[in-house]
C-alpha cells in the first residue's frame, strides 16, 4: 500500500522530536508500510536535501539508544521531501496537490502539527485544493480548543470538509502500550473482571507527574494550564480506560461508544464539591535532583502574577451500577517529586480480617506508564524472614509484590506511542483515537471547574518545586481514608 503522509508544521518541535523518528523507528522495524513518502510543510525556505540534513542533525539529539547509523539513516532520508507553504495561502495548496496527483498513492495522510488556530484555516483550503478525496485522512493534535465552544467550532469546521471516520484526534497517551495492556487485561483474562466493580474496588487513583517545570514553553503554558493540557484529554481517557464496560467487540466505535458512557456518568460538578474536591496549585522555587530551579512565576514568559495552574489534584465518582460510591481521584503536576505515571486500583479490605496487616497496606493493583512499562500486583503472605520469628505467632502479614516489566518480557525494542499511532492512521484503524462527542462530553465535565477559578478570588495554593504538590491534596484523599500511592 502507497502512501503519502504530509507533515504540516514539519521543521516544528513536535515533528522533529516525536513524529519523525517514531516514522525512523517504523522504518527501522520494517512496519512501515513500502512505498511511502514524507512531506515536511513549512515556511522555511529549504530543498529536500536541506530539510533532510536538518532532520539528521536533530536525531542525535532526540534518539537515545541504538541510535540510526549514517547506512539506516540514508535509507530513511530517501523517503522524507519538503515543500515550503504558507498556509493562508491557496496557491501554496494548489501546488501540493499537484505533487501529490503526480505520484497517486493509495492513502494520502495530512497530520497537522501546527498550532490548533490553524486547523481551520488549514482544513478549508485543503477542501478548496481539491484534496479532501475520499483516500484523505488528517490528524489532529491537541489541544483542540480552550473550552467547549472552541472545540465545537474546530470540529464543525473540519467536519464541513472531512467525514467523521477520516478524523483522527490523536491523543498520545493512548497508544502507550501500558495502555493497550489496561485493555487486554480487563478484557483479556477473565481474572480481574469479577473484581473490577465497588463490591471489591475501594478507590482508584491516576497520576502522571513530570519532574521538570516548563522550560521555554511558558508564554504556550500560561494560556493552557495543567486542567486543559492533561486532565481534560489524557486523564480522562485513562478513567475511562478503567472504568468503561466490556464493548460488544473490538471495534472502534463500539470502544468510543463505552467511554462515552463513563464520561456522561460523571458526576456533575456543583460549588460545594468544586471547593472541596478540586486542589490547584502552582509551584514555587525549590530543589529537584540537588538542583536549585526556578518558580513558575519567574520562568521566561510568564507574567509575574500568573493564576496558571502548574498542578491539579481533583476527586470524582461516577455514577452508575458499576462504581456507584467508588472515588476516582486524578492528580497531575509540573516540578513535582517524580517523572511518573501509573494508575493504582486500591481493592477493599478483607471484611474480617484474622492476620495482622502493615498499617495503610492494601491489596493494590499497579499500572505503570512511564517511565517504566508493566504491571504491579501487590498481595500479603507469610513473611520467612529469621529475623521475625514471632511473624508466626502473631499472625502477621507482609506485602509482596508480583511484578510484571513489560520491557523485560518483550524487549526494549517495544512499539512507541507516536510509532502505533502513526501506523493506525496509515492503515486507516481509529480505536486508539479520540471521537468529537468524547471531546465535547470531556469539556462539558471540566468547564464548571474552569469557570469557578476564574470566578475566585484566590489563586492556586503554592508548592514548593521537587514535591508532590500542595498539602490540600494528601487532606483531600485522607478525608475518606485513602492516601496517595507514595504515602501508603
Amino acid at each position: 500500500m502507497s502512501f503519502d503522509l504530509v507533515l504540516f508544521g514539519g521543521t516544528g518541535d513536535l515533528a522533529w522530536r516525536k513524529l519523525l523518528p517514531a516514522l525512523f523507528q517504523a522504518f527501522r522495524h520494517g512496519s512501515l508500510p513500502e512505498g511511502g513518502r514524507i512531506i515536511g510543510v513549512a515556511r522555511d525556505d529549504l530543498s529536500d536535501a536541506a530539510y533532510r540534513d536538518l532532520i539528521a542533525s536533530r536525531f542525535d539529539a532526540v534518539i537515545q539508544e541504538k541510535r540510526p547509523t549514517a547506512e539506516e539513516f540514508e535509507r530513511f532520508a530517501a523517503l522524507l521531501q519538503y515543500q515550503r507553504m504558507d498556509l493562508s495561502k491557496p496557491e501554496d495548496y494548489a501546488q501540493l496537490a499537484e505533487r501529490l496527483r503526480e505520484r497517486n498513492a493509495d492513502t494520502v495522510v495530512m497530520y497537522l502539527a501546527t498550532a490548533p488556530g490553524l486547523f481551520t484555516t488549514a482544513c478549508e483550503q485543503l477542501g478548496a485544493a481539491g484534496l479532501a478525496t475520499p483516500k484523505t485522512r488528517v490528524v489532529l493534535e491537541k489541544p483542540l480548543g480552550h473550552d467547549l465552544e472552541s472545540n465545537r467550532a474546530i470540529n464543525a469546521a473540519v467536519r464541513r470538509v472531512f467525514r467523521e471516520e477520516q478524523i483522527f484526534r490523536i491523543d498520545h497517551y493512548l497508544g502507550k502500550p501500558a495502555v493497550q495492556n489496561l485493555l487486554a487485561l480487563r478484557f483479556g483474562n477473565v481474572l480481574f473482571e469479577p473484581l473490577w466493580r465497588r463490591e471489591m474496588v475501594a478507590s482508584i487513583e491516576i497520576t502522571m507527574a513530570e519532574k521538570l517545570g516548563v522550560e521555554k514553553r511558558g508564554a504556550f503554558y500560561d494560556g493552557t494550564g495543567a486542567l486543559r493540557d492533561m486532565v481534560q484529554n489524557h486523564a480522562l481517557q485513562l478513567l475511562c480506560a478503567i472504568a468503561m464496560e466490556p464493548p460488544i467487540n473490538a471495534t472502534a466505535d463500539a470502544i468510543r461508544d463505552e467511554k462515552l458512557k463513563v464520561l456522561h456518568s460523571l458526576v456533575p460538578w456543583t460549588p460545594a464539591t468544586l471547593a472541596r474536591d478540586v486542589v490547584r496549585g502552582q509551584y514555587t522555587a525549590g530543589s529537584t535532583g540537588g538542583e536549585r530551579v526556578p518558580g513558575y512565576a519567574e520562568e521566561t514568559g510568564v507574567p509575574a502574577d500568573s493564576r496558571t495552574e502548574t498542578f491539579v489534584a481533583l476527586r470524582t465518582q461516577i455514577a452508575n451500577w458499576r462504581w456507584a460510591g467508588v472515588p476516582f481521584f486524578i492528580r497531575t503536576g509540573k516540578r513535582l517529586a517524580a517523572h511518573e505515571a501509573h494508575i493504582a486500583i486500591n481493592f477493599r479490605a478483607t471484611p474480617h480480617p484474622i492476620y495482622r496487616t502493615p498499617i495503610g497496606a492494601a491489596n493494590r493493583l499497579v499500572i505503570h506508564l512511564q517511565p517504566r512499562d508493566g504491571v504491579a500486583l501487590h498481595l500479603f503472605a507469610a513473611g520467612q524472614d529469621k529475623r521475625s520469628a514471632r511473624a508466626a505467632e502473631a499472625q502477621s502479614l507482609a506485602q509482596v509484590h508480583l511484578d510484571l516489566d513489560f520491557e523485560q518480557r518483550f524487549g526494549t525494542e517495544r512499539v512507541g506511542a507516536y510509532e502505533r499511532l502513526l501506523l493506525d492512521v496509515i492503515a486507516g484503524r481509529l480505536n486508539l483515537f479520540v471521537r468529537a462527542d468524547e471531546q465535547e462530553a470531556a469539556w462539558r465535565w471540566v468547564e464548571p471547574i474552569m469557570q469557578s477559578w476564574q470566578e475566585s478570588n484566590e489563586g492556586p495554593r503554592p508548592y514548593a518545586a521537587g514535591t508532590w504538590g500542595p498539602a490540600a491534596a494528601s487532606a483531600m484523599v485522607a478525608r475518606e481514608g485513602h492516601s496517595w500511592i507514595e504515602e501508603s
